[in-house]
């Protein structure tokens, strides 16, 4: 436990200080009050963070393998993918950020429409996951296919009059990967690959968050052809006295229920798994409900304190910072961007996964400075874009292009990682902080009737940006091992010929 608040620690130290320092410049001015309930709500954070690794190493992670590793040993394909369909339909409805997102639209499309087709949209995509391990297709193919189809649903969208559908259908994308579902989806892949996976188990351990992130988009599309008429949008009361009192108590006790129910969810799965196929040992369950107890505390403290804390500070942060000249406010989105990723709680588990199964090649240091680069320069790009004004397709065309075409060029465990990355660096603290520093900044920069169109999106900015960056760490791994092996060949060849030996 103490290893795991010294790491959240370090992880949530560089956000607090950021702004902090900030707030002794001219650039902001916070209140006393602000700042009390912002650093409190910090410590809270790096305990919540600390509870959720420490049970997702205990429960959620072990869950998800035996699971996989489970139903993939019972040889019953129906069995297997009816259950990886209804558990990615019914863990992504009780997913809190999905709630969080109906909230905004629910003047335009029905909540609970909007909820239950994005899970029928991750359900029906895990189950492709699934099926892409044991039939043994590469995942860049895949999302090639899927990516084309994806951009074929964008051009039905603007040509239905709904362009501001396209950044919030890709925003969705990002915010349905969640931390309640990434360490179980992900430990998932990992038991079925070992069971199914053949030769290429690291390569298949991965992917099935990147095909879990391309089937909400494709759901909110599909309503947004539907529906006519603008999105209305009316900013939510971002003051600190608005998440306090008796508002704080509401908060709390929708994210107890919330957690309760997702987390409710899996282990009824598991409950019933393990009575009929399972039958794991006393010690490991006990070891396994202990991680249940650490991940639902820890999930709880995490999401009240990101929405009483960090959802004020960061509207008014993007609010302050835009009154200034558009580049220190540009600047400070690649900064922030930077660290705020650092504190996201599924990415700890993310690094640690592929450390693990990469046996050391990708380590986590690598893979840390990859995803911070890469959301640092999606943050700044997305306050690009309100500054200017312009359609979001502008950055996710040529973004995707890149991103899918690099997977040409790397190996297939790399692009894997890559597109799990852009779904798991998409997480709360994005939507709860990164969003609403968007949201004041474009109020001020455009006007309220633009942050449908210009806000949002940054979500879908923070999930490609990734995307890139991993794959060039890839590439870069692989030019490195061609360059040694190539200098190794020539020390060889020039060599004389008495220095070789024949055995023969």
């Amino acid at each position: 436990m103490l290893k795991k608040i010294k790491e959240s620690l370090i992880s949530v130290f560089p956000v607090v200080a950021i702004l902090l320092l900030l707030n002794l410049t001219p650039l902001v001015d916070f209140s006393g009050k602000e700042v009390l309930v912002f650093v409190i709500s910090a410590v809270f954070l790096i305990l919540g963070i600390a509870l959720f690794n420490l049970g997702a190493d205990l429960a959620m992670t072990p869950m998800g393998d035996h699971i996989g590793a489970g139903l993939s040993k019972t040889k019953k394909l129906s069995l297997l993918l009816s259950v990886c369909f209804l558990m990615g339909l019914l863990i992504t409805v009780a997913e809190p950020d999905l709630t969080v997102l109906a909230t905004q639209v629910k003047d335009v499309i029905n909540g609970t429409t909007l909820i239950i087709a994005v899970g029928v949209g991750v359900g029906i995509f895990l189950l492709i996951s699934v099926l892409k391990i044991i039939f043994r297709k590469p995942l860049s193919s895949l999302l090639i296919f899927f990516y084309m189809l994806l951009f074929a649903f964008a051009a039905l969208v603007i040509s239905n009059g709904n362009i501001k559908f396209l950044a919030l259908a890709f925003d969705s994308g990002g915010v349905t990967t969640g931390p309640i579902t990434v360490p179980f989806i992900m430990a998932l892949g990992v038991g079925i690959a070992a069971t199914l996976g053949g030769n290429n188990v690291g390569e298949n351990s991965f992917g099935l968050i990147a095909m879990c992130s391309v089937g909400p988009i494709l759901a909110v599309m599909a309503l947004g052809v539907t529906v006519n008429g603008d999105i209305p949008y009316t900013i939510p009361d971002y003051s600190v006295d608005a998440y306090l009192g008796e508002a704080l108590l509401h908060k709390i006790f929708d994210v107890i229920k919330e957690v309760g129910i997702a987390l409710g969810l899996i282990v009824t799965f598991f409950a019933v798994l393990q009575i009929f196929c399972l039958k794991l040992p006393l010690s490991q369950l006990r070891r396994i409900a202990f991680g249940i107890v650490y991940t639902y505390a820890g999930l709880v403290i995490f999401l009240t304190a990101v929405s009483v804390g960090f959802m004020p500070i960061g509207y008014k942060l993007g609010v302050e910072l835009a009154k200034n000249n558009p580049l220190i406010i540009t600047i400070f989105a690649f900064i922030l961007g930077m660290v705020v990723v650092l504190a996201e709680p599924a990415v700890q588990v993310l690094n640690k996964q592929v450390e693990d199964i990469t046996d050391g090649m990708v380590s986590k240091k690598s893979m840390m400075i990859a995803l911070s680069v890469g959301v640092g320069i999606s943050i700044c790009l997305s306050v690009i874009r309100i500054i200017f004004d312009f359609n979001i397709l502008y950055y996710l065309i040529p973004g995707y292009f890149v991103a899918l075409g690099l997977s040409f060029f790397v190996p297939g465990i790399y692009t894997a990682i890559a597109f799990d990355s852009g779904g798991v660096a998409s997480g709360p603290l994005t939507s709860s902080f990164i969003l609403p520093f968007a949201v004041g900044a474009c109020y001020v920069l455009q006007g309220e009737s633009k942050i449908m169109s210009d806000a949002f999106g940054v979500v879908a900015m923070v999930a490609m940006t990734p995307l890139i960056t991993i794959q060039i760490l890839g590439f870069k791994a692989i030019m490195t091992k061609k360059l040694h092996e190539n200098i190794a060949m020539k020390r060889i060849l020039n060599s004389d010929d008495e220095q070789i030996i024949d055995f023969m």
